[in-house]
């Protein structure tokens, strides 16, 4: 049973990494899975939180193939599957005693811990969401819709009566405040590489890079586009301290406005950044959320160092910014976003109408990681109404505007 819930929650991710794409299906299975939560018992519960970690998150352990370490997956894995199953463990245990000791029934202590879920963020990773199901569906992805689902599951089983199912209708989106917001611009350029992680890096090859990435700038001059946008640390170098390529990138953003991905390093510690190169000028939009173990290590301080040391050859974490960073193009606000926090909530605070993300996701491909991320951007541009233009290594980029996704 626990199987069967994880596998109905994670379908329509699998569905849109094999290509296909159905509201109709995808409402159902996302029924589905919520009502097998509703009637399944304690161990059912703790069994579909494993599943829940392995179907979604089994990805989360492939970048250790690029550090020369795939004997880690595995353990990463269960490790994974383990909190959620704790997590689920714990919050069927509440449901419990909320029953024996408040005499709250069951159904609405489980309609409770489903609706609060997506506010429980392991170690500060925040992917996972019931109403992410539902954002490619006919039902909305708003708390009050996905509130109003599980009352309507809680209100029939309790009452045995199919009639208070049709208040799922109510959850249709009819309208949606983003249908009134940004508009689309087509005068932006969105490069997409490919480039495996082990290439970057590669001394012999660093040449070759740069000169694509002067080429797709020339390229995108000639197309008369705006601007021209490149992944997340296209640049694999400390950026800033490279003068001849500074000079040619500001030669450039007097005919077109550059924005790309590189380090930087102001004899501090690095940071992974944006450059804005506009009208021969360059300004550096840092990132604010980090990457949990990739780029920061949320555990206490002590046991971090420690598996820094491990696993990182002793690596120091790079420094998030305090606050995210707004910039304008051609008189339009954009949000600066790199890769994981563009699937941040916090990145969202002020309803940005347009938000520009550089991602890399050479490091967990092949795998359903790039799907998620476009699922959530989706899911975001649907609450938030913002349009949402993103460049990425080892993916199509593609432009996700009033909750659909537009493919280069």
């Amino acid at each position: 049973m626990g199987f069967v819930i994880a596998f109905f929650s994670s379908a329509s991710i699998y569905l849109d990494w094999g290509g296909l794409v159905n509201p109709f299906i995808n409402t159902v299975l996302g029924l589905l899975a919520l009502y097998l939560w509703f009637i399944a018992d304690k161990v059912s519960w703790v069994w579909s939180g494993f599943f829940v970690g392995l179907l979604w998150f089994w990805w989360m352990g492939l970048s250790f193939i690029h550090y020369k370490m795939p004997w880690a997956i595995p353990f990463v894995v269960v490790g994974v599957s383990s909190i959620y199953a704790s997590f689920f463990y714990l919050a069927i245990s509440m449901v419990e005693l909320t029953e024996k000791y408040l005499k709250l029934h069951q159904l609405f202590g489980k309609a409770l811990i489903l609706l609060v879920l997506s506010y429980i963020h392991p170690l500060g990773f925040d992917w996972f969401k019931p109403e992410l199901m539902f954002t490619n569906s006919y039902l909305g992805i708003e708390k009050w819709q996905f509130a109003l689902v599980l009352f309507s599951f809680t209100l029939t089983i309790y009452k045995k009566k199919l009639l208070f199912l049709t208040l799922i209708l109510g959850a249709y989106p009819y309208a949606t405040h983003f249908q009134t917001e940004s508009e689309l611009n087509s005068n932006i350029k969105l490069v997409s590489t490919f480039t495996p992680v082990e290439d970057k890096w590669i001394p012999e090859l660093k040449q070759q890079h740069i000169d694509n990435i002067f080429i797709n700038i020339q390229r995108a001059i000639q197309e008369k586009k705006e601007v021209v946008v490149f992944p997340e640390s296209v640049f694999a170098l400390y950026l800033n301290q490279e003068e001849n390529l500074i000079t040619a990138l500001k030669n450039y953003s007097k005919y077109i406005t550059i924005v790309t991905g590189g380090l930087y390093n102001d004899n501090t510690l690095p940071k992974n950044s944006t450059y804005i190169f506009q009208n021969g000028e360059y300004t550096v939009a840092d990132k604010v959320v980090l990457v949990p173990f990739g780029e920061q290590n949320p555990l206490p301080k002590w046991m971090g160092k420690w598996i820094n040391k491990l696993f990182f050859d002793g690596a120091p974490d790079y420094i998030g910014a305090k606050d995210f960073t707004d910039y304008s193009i051609q008189n339009t606000q954009y949000r600066n976003a790199i890769c994981f926090e563009s699937t941040s909530e916090k990145l969202y605070e002020g309803k940005p109408k347009n938000m520009i993300v550089l991602s890399n996701n050479g490091w967990l491909v092949p795998s359903i990681e790039p799907i998620q991320q476009k699922i959530l951007l989706q899911y975001y541009s649907k609450k938030y109404g913002t349009t949402i233009y993103h460049s990425i290594n080892m993916s199509n980029s593609y432009v996700v505007h009033q909750g659909e996704v537009i493919y280069e």
